[in-house]
């Protein structure tokens, strides 16, 4: 039965008693969830810089760019990182302040000593110990993370990924990798190694690769492999720019240029044999595509998905979905902002999860 009026507010019962007020009905309040904090995500590429300030909802609400300048070496890159957030927390609102700031690079990197091995696209960096440099320079926390598994982080929990348990992050761009993430968490492999899938093997008689090998996955379909590749197609019979990649062969194929289609095609196919290998190894149907090349949109994506029917089972190539990174360049820096915050839960995983 519903209380009434009176009984809620405590009115004088008959007789001129004063009635109390019975608080059982009423249900417990739920703990207070603590407002996630203001923090800082950096991309550190091989060219660029690029840093957000990340709001408690997850919105980046500045981005500034600085060129990476590697030849400088890594101490100055730690110095322009500084710059960066320096100018990050002037958009912050009074009395909130940076709690942490999360870094993503290029690999190979250690994340769990917060050091960079020798990544190829940062030559002559070479066991670089960035995560303390940056938190000595900044007297904040400074995890690191491979840039391919923050940028899938990033998907998973604020892009394409968030309603999803397991799910494959491709980056084609100047290079080829992924992220894998199951059961809601990255697997990363015993040498955190796992998602060097543009060197499977798409032609064992195809082109050679830079890793040694031939006929990788990444020949086909990386940006710059992309303008090598229809170099050799058209020939001399075009006068072509001394520098081209993805991006030109993309502005060709959308206008219907016939070898830069041949050449898109081609790539699509190559990237459909190595979703159609994930999706029998993991038994996973989710993969978002990000990274430069994904501009080009169905021009790639059209021909991936047929060579997926085409590749793998009915039953598993039937329930494969791919699409386009809907976050784009964001999905590495809202990743870094994730594990900014995840940073005290000592692992990467679902748990922190915000919707």
């Amino acid at each position: 039965m519903k209380k009434s009026d009176t009984q809620r507010s405590g009115a004088k019962r008959r007789g001129g008693e004063e009635a109390k007020l019975d608080t059982s009905f009423f249900a417990s309040s739920p703990p207070r969830v603590p407002t996630p904090p203001w923090v800082i995500g950096v991309d550190l590429g091989g060219t660029k810089i690029a840093a957000g300030l990340v709001s408690p909802h997850n919105e980046i609400v500045k981005k500034v760019y600085v060129q990476t300048g590697v030849s400088e070496g890594p101490a100055a890159a730690v110095e322009r990182i500084a710059g960066c957030v320096e100018q990050l927390r002037e958009a912050l609102p009074v009395g909130e302040q940076v709690a942490a700031i999360g870094v993503c690079c290029p690999g190979p990197l250690d994340h769990v000593a917060g050091l960079l091995l020798d990544p190829p696209n940062l030559t002559g960096w070479i066991n670089v110990p960035l995560q303390r440099m940056l938190e000595e320079r900044l007297g904040l926390p400074a995890p690191i993370e491979h840039d391919a598994k923050a940028a899938a982080l990033g998907e998973f929990h604020f892009g394409a990924g968030h309603e999803v348990n397991n799910m494959i992050f491709v980056v084609v761009g100047t290079g080829v990798g992924a992220a894998i993430i199951i059961n809601g968490e990255l697997y990363r492999g015993p040498t955190n190694s796992a998602g060097e899938v543009g060197h499977i093997t798409v032609d064992m008689h195809g082109p050679p690769c830079s890793c040694g090998s031939n006929g990788c996955a990444e020949v086909y379909m990386a940006g710059p492999d992309l303008g090598q590749r229809f170099r050799e197609v058209v020939g001399p019979e075009l006068n072509l720019p001394e520098e081209i990649d993805g991006r030109y062969v993309a502005q060709l194929a959308a206008q219907g240029q016939p070898q830069a289609l041949q050449v898109f095609a081609q790539a699509g196919q190559a990237l459909g044999i190595v979703i159609a290998t994930m999706a029998h190894l993991f038994d996973i149907d989710f993969y978002i595509i990000g990274g430069s090349v994904v501009q080009a949109g169905d021009l790639l994506l059209g021909p991936t998905r047929e060579a997926v029917r085409y590749r793998a089972f009915e039953s598993i190539g039937s329930r494969v979905k791919v699409v386009a990174s809907p976050l784009g360049d964001d999905a590495a820096i809202l990743g870094c902002a994730w594990i900014a915050r995840a940073r005290g839960d000592g692992e990467t995983k679902r748990r922190g999860r915000e919707e």
